[in-house]
């Protein structure tokens, strides 16, 4: 290993960027690899044409023989790109992507070439379902699963293959993936926002959930990476004494990217536009080797499609420029980990955003009634949007002052938040007088338009309003989106539908309109008042404060997890018909599945490389101090050989007592496992590996870190944090 570890930082020595030519003309070549309206418009006819774009639009059906005149149309042109084959595209439980690759055409009788995709093969497909995660809905014996065309996200082709983006459910219908739930949760929430936009403008018939997310990540040479089995085989470091310099400096923090990096980076937005993907923002993050790009906001189940599209293409590039990727949320210890803030916002078909303050009282009523069901939407269900953003990954990260804090809480601004509060103490519980009527509307017609700047940003806030939008902060950089967006999404379409229901029960007694409106606003106002929170996150003082507030501070994976299957959660989900019952209560065994999953790997890993690398190292290092204990005994006499010797014989004693606390330690870790593992309920073992297994890994580290500090570095068998984070 040793060997290994120096033979890699030989490699990264030689390392050369490889060059990528960037076109500059990007209108020219962006989505160039999608079928998209303005090909659909050449390659479809009139009638099919049009009946694709009512289905993106308002969500019609597509008969069998358009199918086959858009299968033909799209073959057609994917055989013109170069495409040989096809799949469906899909996102199943394993927080990756999914595809089976069928070739475009078959060999008839007389070896004649047959084009082969039509609108059935288009629409639906079987794959095999036995082997993805399913929580008990599927057995291994059942194979059959359906994979459907999801019209709304085009189809595209990567290397030459057509990919479809679809939905995977079971054959009894049930689904298995991250897209069907959060199609459900955006038509959920159009619908009860439209509902809400018509107190307003009866001309809005359609409301989008829009998404723009910040991806972050670690680039690691592939030399070090391939030399550190646990980087490789869980993502992250599972021991390493930090490094002198790390981000102490800040210096790494925006500024000239690397030259390997850009490459990688202009190769990366090269084939992102090629795919449609509008990528814009490229930096250096603030740890030694973090990176971020986003693109602009999109419709946000693309908008997913994308991330999931982006996080492939940079597993595949990255080797071409000699890089290993890493999207774990804390590869390293003692530095940032990496997070994938979900900028979300809610706009109508008439061009407004819902969190844009308008220029007149009517359009800023509508945006202080998204703003304020927004905040009771998080107070109330604060327990499910965690459950929706943790993981095992995740976990290491949340509250580790570089991320937000578990603590649900939402930043809005000095000035919003003052706004509500004058707003809740103006409103009256009876009739409201005229005068009343007309200082609320003047109130809120001089909302600012230096409003989208005018608070400084809280990076501590897990939801942040940040101008035009909220910043949910705590999705974690290996995240599917799918679940926090169905999650938000969902506890949104449920808090709107309770807002319009109680205005219209007031309208009925003889309210008008506004006053109705407004009399509830100071009801969820002072109801969600708790999870409004401007200060410092990281504080002390703030878990006090929030526990005082009755928000919940939950920091375990398997405890937030479980929070799916509080009451309140699942008759909401189940109500909006986000999931079934059957379907949230396998969510839930599938996560704490991954999750101890997880834990197993990291501890079968760390039980290899402190047992077979690192304790024999030590041993070597051990002896060579014995050697040279002996040899110097032979060279001085007794009082001068105790003092000289005295350093070096506390030093191998030392080394000792870690050997033996290591092992010890590790042994226990092995036994922990032995014991969860023969624990059949998914729940009991998920936690017996929580409780049981997972707290050896750092008292382990502790010993093995210490042993790095000590033992000579030539042959330390790992590639060390210095190495491993400051690439040429």
């Amino acid at each position: 290993m040793a060997k290994l570890r120096f033979s890699a930082l030989q490699e990264l020595a030689t390392r050369t960027p490889l060059e990528v030519q960037t076109p500059s003309n990007l209108e020219n070549f962006f989505g160039i690899n999608v079928f998209d309206k303005k090909k659909m418009q050449v390659y479809l006819s009139k009638e099919a044409y049009k009946a694709v774009v009512e289905a993106i639009e308002e969500g019609t059906t597509i008969d069998r023989k358009v199918a086959d005149q858009v299968a033909t149309g799209m073959c057609k042109w994917a055989k013109e790109r170069g495409a040989t084959h096809y799949t469906h595209w899909f996102q199943p439980l394993t927080d990756a992507t999914a595809e089976k690759h069928e070739r475009l055409f078959d060999f008839g009788e007389n070896n004649e070439v047959l084009e082969r995709f039509s609108g059935k093969l288009l629409i639906q497909q079987e794959p095999d379902a036995s082997s993805f995660p399913s929580g008990g809905i599927r057995n291994t014996f059942e194979a059959r699963g359906y994979t459907a065309w999801d019209v709304s996200s085009p189809a595209f082709i990567v290397d030459h293959t057509l990919c479809i983006p679809t939905i995977f459910i079971a054959y009894t219908g049930e689904a298995l993936d991250y897209k069907t739930p959060l199609l459900r949760a955006l038509s959920a929430v159009d619908k009860a926002a439209v509902r809400v936009c018509q107190y307003f403008d009866k001309d809005v018939k359609k409301v989008n959930a829009n998404l723009g997310w910040e991806q972050e990540y670690f680039l690691i040479d592939k030399a070090l990476y391939n030399a550190r089995p646990d980087l490789a085989l869980t993502g992250r470091t599972l021991m390493g004494h930090a490094s002198a310099k790390d981000q102490q400096l800040e210096d790494h923090y925006f500024a000239s990217i690397p030259t390997r990096v850009m490459a990688f980076m202009s190769e990366l937005e090269l084939e992102g536009h090629k795919l449609g993907i509008p990528l814009k923002t490229r930096h250096n993050e603030v740890a030694p080797n973090q990176f971020e790009c986003a693109p602009i906001f999109e419709e946000a189940n693309l908008a997913n499609d994308h991330n999931q599209l982006v996080m492939d293409l940079m597993k595949h590039i990255a080797p071409k420029h000699n890089f290993a990727v890493l999207l774990h949320e804390k590869p390293f210890a003692g530095i940032n980990g990496s997070g994938k803030h979900n900028n979300w916002s809610l706009s109508t078909n008439t061009g407004v955003n819902l969190y844009s303050p308008a220029k007149n009282p009517k359009g800023n009523l509508l945006f202080l009634s998204f703003i304020v069901n927004t905040l009771k939407a998080v107070h109330d269900n604060q327990d499910l949007l965690r459950a929706s953003i943790m993981s095992a990954e995740n976990s290491h990260r949340l509250g580790a002052n570089e991320a937000p804090p578990a603590i649900l809480s939402v930043f809005l601004g000095s000035y919003l938040t003052n706004m509500l509060d004058n707003l809740a103490e103006k409103v009256s519980d009876s009739r409201m007088t005229p005068e009343e009527k007309t200082a609320l509307k003047l109130g809120i017609g001089r909302i600012p338009d230096i409003l989208l700047d005018s608070t400084d940003r809280n990076r501590t806030s897990p939801f942040a309003f940040t101008g035009n939008r909220f910043e949910f902060r705590a999705v974690g950089s290996s995240a599917n989106c799918g679940s926090a967006m169905t999650a938000l999404n969902a506890v949104m379409a449920a808090q709107l539908t309770k807002f319009a229901d109680e205005v219209d029960a007031l309208i009925a007694t003889g309210k008008g309109k506004d006053e109705a409106i407004f009399n509830v606003m100071k009801r969820l106002i002072i109801e969600s008042r708790p999870i409004r929170f401007e200060g410092d996150g990281y504080s002390k003082e703030w878990v006090e404060e929030a526990a005082k507030r009755g928000l919940t501070n939950i920091t375990t994976a398997p405890d937030a997890i479980k929070k799916y299957l509080d009451k309140e959660s699942v008759k909401l989900l189940t109500g909006l018909g986000v999931y079934s019952e059957v379907e949230l209560h396998s969510r839930v065994d599938v996560e704490f599945e991954k999750f101890t999953k997880k834990i197993q790997i990291e501890a079968r890993i760390l039980g290899d490389l402190a047992i077979n690398h690192v304790v024999p190292t030590a041993i070597a290092y051990q002896n060579r101090l014995i050697e040279n204990i002996r040899g110097m005994k032979e060279v001085f006499d007794s009082e001068e050989f105790e003092r000289l010797a005295s350093d070096r014989k506390n030093l191998v004693r030392e080394i000792g007592e870690r050997i033996v606390a290591i092992k010890t330690m590790t042994y226990e870790m092995v036994e922990a496992r032995k014991v969860a593992n023969n624990i059949e309920n998914v729940e009991e073992k998920t936690f017996a590996y929580s409780t049981t297994v997972r707290p050896y890994f750092d008292k382990i580290r502790y010993h093995i870190d210490k042993l790095e500090e000590t033992i000579d570095d030539e042959i330390w068998p790992l590639p060390k944090y210095r190495e491993l984070l400051f690439m040429k």
